[in-house]
Formats: C-alpha cells, sequence, structure tokens
C-alpha cells in the first residue's frame, strides 16, 4: 500500500527543486532516497540528479504544531548561524506550511566515524587531534557569535536553559527513564534533594550564550577535512560549559581524561580570544554542567534503546555510566551521597543486564 503522506513529501520535495531552480521543470533523473536519523523522528532523503548529490530534504514527522516549530526553529536558527559564520549547512528551500527544508549534503562521515576509524591505527591522537581542534575553536565561536542578535522566538523547545529544565529534562530524565524505565527501581529517598541542590548551583551560571544542547560527535559532520554543526534546531540561550561537555564526555567516543583536559585548554585560549574568561570558575561551572548533560545522556540512551526500540544506544549506556560516575568523584559532589550511590549501583545492575548494556 502506498504511504499518502510519503507520497505528499516526495511531491513536495520534487516541486521544492524546481521552485529554488536546483533541478529544471523537464528533469527527469532524479533519485531520492530515504535516510535514517539516529535518534530523531523527522524524515530525511538525500536528493540527487545521476552521480550528483543536490541536497538533503529533511521533513517534520507530522504537522502537529510541535513538529512545525521545530522544522522552524531549524530554519531560522540555521540561517542566523549561517549569518554569523558559523560552519553549518547552507540552505536551499524551505516550505513554511509543510516544514520541509533543503539543506546543503554534507555526506555521510560523522565525528564519530572519523574517530573510530582512527582508533585502531598508530598515533591515533595525532589523527583527530588537529580535528577536535578546528572543533572547539568553531564551538567558542558559535557559541559567542551566535549569541548575537539571536531571537528567543525561534525556540520550539524552551526559550533558555533553566532549573525546569535541568530537573525535568536532565537530572528527571535519568530517574525516569533509566533508573526506573530501564532498571525498574523505586527512587532512592534523598535524590531528589540532591537533584533540586545541583540545579540549583548550575542555575547561578552565567546564560547568555548561544546553546546547541546537543553538540557531540555524531552531530558533528566532517567535509571536505572540515567539521560542519548540524541538529542546532534545539538551539536557545544557555550556559558555556554545557556544549564543551556534551564533546568531551560524549559516550560514542570515550575520549581519555588527559586528551579532555587537553581539549579544554585549547577551547578555553580560543575562548580568551572572543571574551573574557576566569577560568578557574569555569572549571567548576563546567563541572556542574557536565554532571547535568552525563545525566540527560543515561537518560536519553534509555529512551531511545527501550521506548523507541533504537538498540544502536544501548551500548552506549555503560560508558556514560562510567563517566558519570568519574565525575561524581570530584571533590565537588562529594556530598552528594545520594547520587553517588545511585550511579555506583547502575553500574552494577548494567552490568548484571548483560552484554547489550
Amino acid at each position: 500500500m502506498i504511504d499518502k503522506n510519503e507520497t505528499n513529501n516526495l511531491t513536495l520535495i520534487k516541486g521544492l527543486l524546481r521552485e529554488t531552480g536546483l533541478i529544471d521543470s523537464k528533469e527527469s533523473d532524479i533519485h531520492i532516497t530515504a535516510l535514517s536519523g539516529d535518534g530523531s523522528s523527522r524524515k530525511f532523503w538525500r536528493i540527487a540528479v545521476g552521480n550528483k548529490s543536490l541536497c538533503l530534504a529533511v521533513a517534520p514527522p507530522s504537522d502537529a504544531e510541535k513538529d512545525l516549530a521545530e522544522a522552524h526553529a531549524a530554519r531560522f536558527i540555521g540561517l542566523h548561524l549561517l549569518n554569523h559564520g558559523v560552519r553549518v549547512p547552507e540552505q536551499y528551500g524551505w516550505d513554511l506550511e509543510s516544514g520541509l527544508l533543503l539543506f546543503e549534503d554534507l555526506g555521510d562521515c560523522k565525528l564519530h566515524d572519523f574517530v573510530v576509524k582512527a582508533k585502531d591505527k598508530i598515533g591515533f591522537l595525532d589523527k583527530i587531534r588537529p580535528l577536535y581542534g578546528q572543533v572547539v575553536k568553531g564551538l567558542a565561536h558559535m557559541q559567542i557569535r551566535g549569541a548575537e542578535g539571536f531571537d528567543a522566538a525561534w525556540c520550539w523547545d524552551t526559550p533558555c536553559y533553566d532549573k525546569k529544565l535541568m530537573l525535568e529534562r536532565e537530572s528527571g530524565y535519568f530517574l525516569r527513564a533509566f533508573w526506573k524505565g530501564l532498571l525498574g527501581r523505586e527512587e532512592p529517598s534523598g535524590l531528589q534533594e540532591e537533584f533540586v541542590l545541583l540545579a540549583e548551583k548550575a542555575a547561578t551560571i552565567p546564560a547568555g550564550f548561544f546553546l546547541h544542547r546537543d553538540f557531540q560527535s555524531r552531530n558533528i559532520m566532517i567535509h571536505r577535512e572540515e567539521p560542519c554543526f548540524i541538529d542546532f534546531q534545539g538551539g536557545r540561550p544557555g550556559p558555556l560549559a554545557y556544549d564543551l561537555a556534551s564533546l568531551l564526555i560524549d559516550p560514542y567516543v570515550a575520549l581519555s581524561d588527559e586528551f579532555q583536559i587537553e581539549l579544554l585548554e585549547t577551547y578555553l585560549d580560543e575562548l580568551e580570544r572572543l571574551t573574557e574568561v576566569d577560568r578557574r570558575k569555569f572549571i567548576e561551572e563546567y563541572l556542574l554542567l557536565a554532571l547535568h548533560r552525563n545525566l540527560q545522556i543515561v537518560g536519553a540512551f534509555a529512551f531511545l534503546s527501550t521506548e523507541r526500540k533504537k538498540v544502536f544506544f544501548s551500548q552506549f549506556i555503560k560508558p556514560a555510566l562510567v563517566s558519570l560516575n568519574k565525575l561524581l568523584n570530584c571533590e565537588l559532589f562529594l556530598d552528594m551521597r545520594v547520587l553517588r550511590k545511585t550511579a555506583s549501583l547502575a553500574v552494577k545492575d548494567i552490568h548484571q543486564k548483560g552484554a547489550s548494556f
């Protein structure tokens, strides 16, 4: 049976291609190939004429108000970042009513793919160091320049990163999707109180910068030896250290502690060229935000692997928990006794669940 929504999408794509002049009205050798989208529900297609790729088409999963709002965010935040010199995909066409967007095709090589291919080779760090250097420098530029003239009305999810988001989408996500959902455990007494204390501390961090909020190796494409940032539609005003933490503690690549420290220093050197930085204060902010991001990661992987049946993500739960426990051993978190015990028990539970986790 033909999917009417799919037929409509393909008709829209062809019409937009002609409208934008990417193909002429008589073009017949068009190849439209559906692509998967990691954890996203959005729909993706690669459009080619003969052997030449023209662009990618991205459409919301439905015409629901929230899905269309996300598509609009991709359009307007993307244009904003382009106008401020951030390396994100060029945009070739846009259909306001459906939310369909035509993006530059950046190929198939994610930063994650590049790291995985390099891991078994001699001189691993020497191979990835220049690329990661470009990434952290580009991140600093995006955070500072992307905040200039940013309109929170473009945000489809929440207008800023704040205490409420931390408690609902990060520590709360960990508790719901992972601790209760995946492990089937009861909420530990005192855990919520510790989550509130952590969120209150993190909420005092200045949050007037551009925050990508999912800045990790599968959202960074390598195109012609240059890193390009994608999936920025969840962007909003937020603190500096969050996106850096997302990149450095990323379980997909599990960078060594030593290399994480090196990249943090490279990032801070670049940041100092753009704005004033108190390095000591930044490190404390980084740890607080890294902890929140780590809780979010564990919750997301649990949700994607169980609720959405995307088993690819289950293999990263264990390294995410290892990272969480490392963070909780920092002096800053020694008073978080309930959370530290919870995270330690989580590793044991996942280990008992077997190799898939």
